[in-house]
């Protein structure tokens, strides 16, 4: 499992954005879980991370997502096995018919 610990960049959005970012991509390459350690301070760290994990194309990518009740610091993301996601994104358009 890869752990991510926020602590140390939850004041760079853009570092907090491209933490996340390598870190799923990298972790669906090996097909490893991932943990991110947002804290439990106010919770906005923790927002941003589960609003990151909710975009469509970032949702391809794993299997699950578990917030722990008693353990409000941690977000732990289930990757799906390699095998189990196509190549490359479905782009949704491609399956209507536009009267072409």
């Amino acid at each position: 499992m890869i752990t991510v610990d926020l602590h140390p960049i939850f004041q760079n959005n853009r570092d907090i954005e491209l933490t996340l970012r390598q870190t799923i991509f990298r972790a669906a390459q090996a097909g490893e879980d991932v943990q991110f350690i947002p804290g439990k301070g106010s919770g906005q760290l923790k927002q941003r991370v589960l609003t990151f994990l909710a975009q469509k194309h970032i949702k391809k990518l794993y299997h699950a997502v578990e917030t722990l009740p008693g353990n409000s610091g941690r977000v732990i993301v289930r990757m799906a096995p390699p095998g189990s996601r196509s190549a490359a994104p479905v782009d949704d358009e491609e399956d209507h018919d536009w009267g072409m």
